[in-house]
């Protein structure tokens, strides 16, 4: 790592490099020293950037959630109606615990159970970043209900909450069993409340 480089830069760095190593070993078997040696900085530097291991792990998931947002942003925003905007960001759900690379790119779904109890700092940013995710599910079906893909009495948030928390536990399920079953089954359900064909 080039030790000229910006402040920014290198803080971005070190959490860039940590982002995969926690996806696939998790927060607590994660040592300070494979961070460092993976982003090659020392320790003093990482210091400079966060006060402790917890720090780094909030900064991490403020990192992870500011990237996901944005993403989530673009798949509800696309042309459709706003129930085919629901169906694409849980197509893309799916695809990301799914695919070749599939070792929970969620890094809260990795990481929820985990920090929860061990930091609460990292459990309120993740909170933060949940409720977030909620929040555009909630307006997204609210846009249902005005464009007529949804019926008028539809209970947007109690649906958005009921569907997110749906998915959640279905990747977790589907780590725990190693199945994308439980995946399959958030899908149908999916489909069924949003009212739209099992099949595309």
């Amino acid at each position: 790592m080039n030790a000229t480089a910006p402040t920014s830069d290198v803080r971005q760095h070190i959490l860039d490099v940590a982002h995969p190593l926690m996806l696939r070993k998790g927060f607590t078997a994660v040592g300070l020293s494979e961070i460092l040696a993976a982003a090659q900085v020392p320790k003093g530097s990482f210091y400079h950037y966060f006060g402790s291991k917890e720090a780094f792990g909030e900064a991490m998931l403020d990192a992870y959630f500011a990237g996901y947002l944005a993403r989530v942003d673009v798949l509800l925003a696309a042309p459709g109606t706003a129930a085919q905007a629901l169906l694409r960001f849980f197509d893309d759900w799916l695809d990301s615990q799914t695919g070749d690379e599939a070792q929970s790119r969620c890094l809260a779904v990795k990481l929820g159970a985990e920090v929860s109890d061990l930091s609460e700092s990292m459990r309120m940013a993740l909170a933060r970043g949940t409720r977030s995710v909620a929040e555009r599910l909630m307006r997204c079906v609210e846009a249902c209900k005005a464009d007529g893909s949804l019926p008028a009495e539809t209970d947007a948030p109690m649906l958005a909450l009921t569907l997110y928390q749906s998915w959640f536990g279905a990747s977790l399920l589907a780590k725990i069993s190693r199945d994308r079953a439980p995946l399959d089954i958030a899908m149908a359900s999916t489909r069924q409340q949003l009212g739209l064909p099992k099949h595309t």
